[in-house]
């Protein structure tokens, strides 16, 4: 594996403002992305007092070979856990935050109706805009239970709608070719039908990312940028993977600065006006930036 650059290297930063979200965070018994998946621009965010909540527990579903979130039997929903990430949102001062979770393929509606309470309870206390980043949510299969019974219930994506956040994110997170490497229980088709599905029935912004580095083609990100301009993405993330342990996929390519440019030159090129694209570049670094590009 090749050695990683130094522009991948962060430092640590320990101020204040770091130990603020920490004991925020503690205090109210909530998880962050930002830890349970190793983001490099952990002290970064922390230090602008701000952080990504990654709500219905620690431990997934899913066994993605990318990810640093472990895999388990999943706890039962924290049903406070909703007002607590609102009380968290409120004490950081956040303006704009950024909701994320494990995949809960154990739930029915995947979760779905638990961002729909979290959205809710921010509103009640805060003024705060609200991103969110979900999984697939089974969007378009039955659950065993509605199989059995006969009937369908209201599609989770639905649920999404009717909560109204400004931007709805669901990664597609690599190309067509690598996607059932990094993501065998995922659906590369499913995932734009997820976004295609948000933007043709709401007017809520939605947003994708990707990884690069894992082995694919110039002209497969390009393909794959395509796919996501025709479901109707609005902003797109672009960033390096860093492989989180020998255990995880490893890393085919270290892109350089230069071809990260030429990078934005094809997101500019495919059509998307609103983008972050770096080789730190995580699903919700600059989040707000990237909204309020969207509404100019």
């Amino acid at each position: 594996m090749p050695r990683l650059p130094e522009y991948l290297k962060r430092p640590i930063i320990d101020t204040e403002k770091t130990k603020t979200v920490r004991r925020i965070l503690k205090t109210k018994c909530l998880n962050t992305v930002c830890e349970g998946a190793r983001c490099p621009n952990k002290s970064e965010c922390y230090s602008r007092n701000t952080a990504t909540f990654l709500i219905m527990g620690s431990v997934c579903t899913r066994n993605c070979r990318y990810c640093n979130i472990g895999t388990a039997r999943p706890e039962p929903l924290d049903l406070d856990e909703p007002k607590h990430v609102a009380e968290a949102v409120k004490e950081l001062g956040l303006k704009y935050a950024v909701i994320t979770s494990v995949t809960r393929d154990d739930l029915p509606d995947g979760g779905a109706a638990h961002f729909k309470n979290c959205i809710e309870e921010i509103r009640k206390i805060s003024d705060a805009k609200v991103e969110i980043l979900t999984p697939d949510f089974r969007a378009f299969a039955p659950s065993p239970v509605e199989e059995r019974a006969g009937v369908r219930c209201q599609s989770p994506l639905d649920t999404i709608i009717e909560s109204m956040p400004e931007v709805f994110n669901h990664n597609i997170e690599t190309v067509k070719t690598i996607f059932k490497t990094a993501r065998p229980q995922g659906n590369y088709q499913t995932s734009l039908d997820v976004l295609k599905y948000i933007a043709d029935n709401s007017s809520i912004i939605t947003k994708s990312g990707l990884m690069v580095g894992l082995g694919e083609s110039f002209e497969e990100i390009e393909e794959t940028l395509c796919d996501l301009r025709n479901a109707g993405v609005q902003i797109v993330t672009i960033g390096q993977y860093i492989q989180p342990s020998k255990a995880h996929l490893e890393v085919a390519k270290y892109y350089t600065l230069e071809e990260f440019e030429d990078l934005k030159e094809l997101a500019r090129k495919v059509g998307f006006k609103n983008y972050q694209i770096a080789p730190l570049v995580r699903s919700s670094y600059q989040a707000m930036s990237s909204w309020s590009e969207c509404l100019q």
